[in-house]
């Protein structure tokens, strides 16, 4: 009799339709490079941020002649040294850190601006509509580059949250536009109509309703929006223009080949940043890719 029982419970589970995340997950596996890009990218993400604080900043961005352009292996330094005499290892683990750090920091902030504002206008339309856009355009109309370079020039002894916040300022336009384009169509739907009609509240049903069934533009704008932001971070640090001089980063290790000599004769020093950096703009492609679409797969289960 209890094996009767306990065969009729295992039934029913199996029988019981998988939860969204179950759909998600099992979708997400069936993507064989995205399963190996996220093991990658989470290697990265986290060695970077476990190992970073047992390195000596300080004693790495120190100045020693005696050291300058060691090849990798020679005296103790793995990946060799540049032409200050630094630890390109370490250079790269805490550079690792701080860009990712900055572009984890801005695709947050911009995302929230970006969803928000975007929710509202199209939801609502109208006036509101027209004042969120109109400063959306405003926005979208300024030299942005120009911009954050004056900023970033201008602003005395800035550090990696004024970085952030400057680039944040400017990058949450696109979201905007993006997401109100797309809840202006949603908004018309039966089921807002239904919860409208219901009592039931804007902004649970902005939250609850809407949001969730545009998840899979979400999630594609995140990814590309992270990816961005690792590539501006880099870029302009590359240029001179990101991070101070005495704070490592994957753009700073790139920017030594500019240095006719040292993209010749000393690949070690840019060369593991720039792998690195091509290695997280894939990663971060295939595991956006592969979540969009399991997102799709549980909208068309429901």
């Amino acid at each position: 009799m209890v094996n009767v029982q306990n065969h009729t419970i295992t039934e029913a589970k199996e029988s019981m339709p998988a939860t969204g995340f179950q759909v998600v997950f099992r979708e997400f596996l069936k993507d064989k490079l995205a399963t190996i890009s996220l093991v990658f990218l989470l290697i990265i993400i986290f060695g970077a941020f476990i190992w970073a604080p047992f390195v000596d900043k300080e004693a790495l961005m120190q100045i020693n002649l005696r050291t300058i352009f060691m090849e990798p292996g020679e005296g103790g330094f793995f990946l060799g040294t540049d032409q200050g005499g630094s630890d390109v290892l370490g250079q790269l683990v805490i550079g690792t850190r701080n860009s990712l750090f900055i572009a984890f920091s801005i695709t947050a902030i911009t995302m929230v601006i970006g969803v928000l504002l975007g929710l509202i206008a199209g939801y609502y339309g109208g006036l509101i509509d027209n004042i969120i856009m109109r400063v959306t355009d405003f926005v979208i109309t300024l030299p942005m580059l120009m911009l954050i370079i004056v900023f970033v020039t201008i602003v005395p002894k800035y550090n990696q949250f004024t970085f952030v916040l400057i680039l944040s300022a400017f990058y949450w336009v696109g979201t905007a536009r993006l997401i109100r384009s797309k809840v202006l169509s949603e908004a018309r739907r039966d089921y807002v109509n239904a919860s409208k009609t219901m009592g039931t509240r804007d902004f649970s049903i902005m939250l609850k309703g809407i949001l969730p069934n545009i998840s899979s533009l979400l999630i594609v704008e995140l990814v590309l929006n992270l990816a961005g932001n690792v590539g501006i971070e880099t870029g302009l640090s590359y240029l001179g223009f990101g991070l101070p001089p005495n704070v490592p980063s994957l753009g700073t290790l790139v920017g030594y080949a500019s240095n006719p000599d040292v993209i010749s004769n000393r690949w070690w020093v840019w060369l593991p940043a720039s792998l690195l950096i091509l290695i997280l703009m894939l990663a971060i492609n295939y595991v956006g890719q592969a979540f969009r679409r399991a997102a799709d797969s549980k909208q068309r289960l429901g």
